[in-house]
This record gives C-alpha cells, structure tokens and sequence, in this order.
C-alpha cells in the first residue's frame, strides 16, 4: 500500500471498443486513465479524495485560514499581545483603533473646512476684483459717453447758431432785394410817367 503511485493523466477522449475513454495513445499500445490495470490514478484519486479530503478541509480551515485572518487582522493593527507582552482584548483594541480613526477623520474634516474657507475668501477676493474692474470700465465709459455727448451738443449749439445767423443773413438780403426792386420799380414808373 505504501508503493509510488505510476500516474498517467490526459485529456483525449479515444474510442475504445464502443466506448469514448480518456487515454494516452502510445507507439506501443493505448494506457487508460480510469483502467486500475493500467495505471494508478483510481486509487490516488480515492485516496485524496474519499479518504484525505476531510483531514485537507480541517487543516485549510485551522491552519491556513486562521494564519490568513491573522495575517490581516496584524495588517490592520489588531495583535493578540501589546508589545509588552500584556494581553488584551480584541474590544480594546477596537476602542483604540476606532478613537484613534476618528481623531484622523476629524483632522481631515478641518483640514478639508480650512482648504474650502481659503478657496471661499480667494474666489470673493477674485470677484471683488471683477467687480472693481468693471465699475471703472462702467465710470470710464459713462465719461467718454458725457465727453461724446457734450461736443455733440456744443456741435449742435454751433450749427443752430450758424443756421440762425444764415436765417438773419438771408432775411436781410431779401429785404435788401425787396427794396432795391421797390426801388427800380419807382424809377420805372418815374421814366414811364414822364414818357408819357
């Protein structure tokens, strides 16, 4: 019972007789995997299946998955002794864990609240200016539209001056021609009354 196994594995499937059969094709001849007479994989099979299955599911679960929870719980922190070698509870452990979690999460929340009231005082610092460059813009523009409108009424005043002078200029002349026609027209009658 204690002899090597001789093992022959394989995942061709060949047709023996009426049968498909995993087997390994040879020069010499056809091994089949299943056949106790050809090789022993039946029985290594039975063997760490049937019999040593339980002792492999008993000692993953102690050994193995206990030495991985240790693993990870030493990872995060938790150990099963202080460094002075004093036990303590895994209750204690979490208290300090937690407090000392908490005391981090607090200083991240400051930290956070401080970044977001210096990026609140930046942007008001950012519109204020804005807003100063654009009431100079507003001043700068309202002075060149007073200056603008000032010559355009000065420009105004001119034009109505000068067509209230030509008014005056032009009734004086054709008071002048009136008159100078008047005139002629008096000689006229003069030399036709004195034609007569």
């Amino acid at each position: 019972a204690h002899l090597p196994f001789a093992v022959i594995g394989s995942m061709e499937e060949l047709k023996i007789g009426n049968k498909m059969m995993k087997a390994r094709q040879y020069p010499w001849g056809t091994v089949q995997v299943e056949n106790e007479a050809h090789c022993d994989f039946v029985k290594l099979r039975e063997m760490l299946i049937r019999v040593n299955m339980e002792d492999l599911r008993e000692q993953t679960h102690t050994r193995h998955y206990e030495l991985y929870r240790r693993c990870k719980l030493e990872e995060m922190g938790f150990k099963d002794t202080d460094p002075d070698s004093k036990p303590f509870s895994l209750q204690e452990t979490y208290e300090a864990k937690r407090n000392e979690f908490l005391g981090e999460l607090q200083k991240k929340e400051e930290a956070m609240r401080q970044m977001f009231v210096q990026r609140v005082k930046e942007k008001e610092a950012e519109l204020k200016e804005a807003e100063k460059e654009l009431h100079e813009k507003f001043d700068r523009l309202k002075k060149l539209h007073q200056d603008e409108k000032k010559k355009l009424e000065d420009k105004k005043k001119s034009l109505d001056d000068e067509v209230n002078a030509f008014k005056q200029r032009k009734t004086a002349a054709e008071l002048l021609q009136s008159q100078a026609q008047q005139a002629g027209g008096s000689q006229t009658l003069k030399r036709d009354k004195e034609r007569k």
